[in-house]
């Protein structure tokens, strides 16, 4: 049994149809976790001897500040470039305002408030194929609503004007389609990296304009309060466990506030002048 559960943990990490690279290790951690929390239950209801999944090695994961890339602004406007007109929008969608990949592909047309610049993130599509895709409710705690650069609402208001919006048989209203079909892990992917191809650029994924949104936020004095709502995350502690290496240490909040302090009382002049 214990074999089988390896087995089955070793699949996650390989490729496979509609699958271009094998889950992240957060991704394969929470899957085993409920796993194993299942076979634990039978065991202690002796429906089964022992729980196989105990014991089983995990695929390690690395530091946040190893694992993450995150563009800069001329490599993020270099992918936005190099997208074809119809995905630039949905690249921007998820650079400017930190949607994730299925938020993105869920968005309708009701959900864009160019009034009061609000995007409403209410559903998000999941699915590896068009067979098993289906549209649900954001993650726990993610149905939320974004105050969005007014930049981003003239780049949603021309993409409208331009494609138009995708009318489904109920009669729904979706921001973006893939001929028909929503927008899935792989379709989505796949685009991104023809869009990073034509910009020259080889390391970074979809999901990284995500982080690049987050950066920001953190380099513009967020707090982590603000950031985990931004994000959808359930807790600070999330957003916190996620960036924390982005946001400024005790030494560089003191060096700053030393710097204020000593222009305040000097004005731009050194010590060495001022003396």
């Amino acid at each position: 049994m214990r074999a089988l559960v390896e087995a089955w943990v070793k699949s996650l990490t390989t490729p496979r149809s509609g699958r271009p690279s094998g889950f992240a290790p957060s991704t394969i951690t929470t899957r085993f976790r409920f796993v194993s929390m299942t076979l634990a239950a039978a065991a202690n209801e002796e429906l089964i001897r022992k729980n196989p999944a105990q014991g089983v090695t995990l695929t390690r994961r690395r530091r946040k500040a190893a694992a993450m890339t995150i563009p800069t602004p001329n490599e993020a406007s270099r992918i936005l470039s190099g997208a074809d007109g119809y995905f630039r929008t949905y690249i921007a969608v998820c650079a400017f305002a930190g949607l994730r990949l299925g938020e993105t592909a869920g968005l309708r047309v009701q959900d864009v408030d160019l009034d009061k610049q609000i995007l409403g993130v209410h559903r998000q599509v999941q699915g590896d194929n068009s067979r098993s895709t289906s549209v649900r409710l954001p993650k726990d705690y993610s149905e939320r609503e974004i105050y969005v650069a007014t930049p981003l609402l003239g780049i949603i208001r021309e993409h409208l004007e331009t494609y138009g919006a995708w009318t489904d048989v109920d009669g729904t209203e979706w921001l973006f389609t893939n001929g028909g079909h929503h927008f899935i892990r792989s379709s989505a992917g796949l685009r991104f990296r023809k869009a990073r191809e034509a910009a020259g650029l080889t390391e970074f994924t979809l999901h990284d304009m995500r982080h690049y949104f987050a950066s920001g936020l953190i380099a513009d004095g967020c707090d982590d309060v603000t950031v985990q709502r931004a994000l959808g995350h359930a807790a600070p502690s999330i957003t916190l466990d996620t960036y924390s290496h982005l946001w400024p240490t005790a030494e560089d909040k003191t060096r700053h506030a030393a710097e204020a302090i000593m222009k305040a009382t000097l004005g731009e002049t050194n010590g060495s002048e001022a003396a």
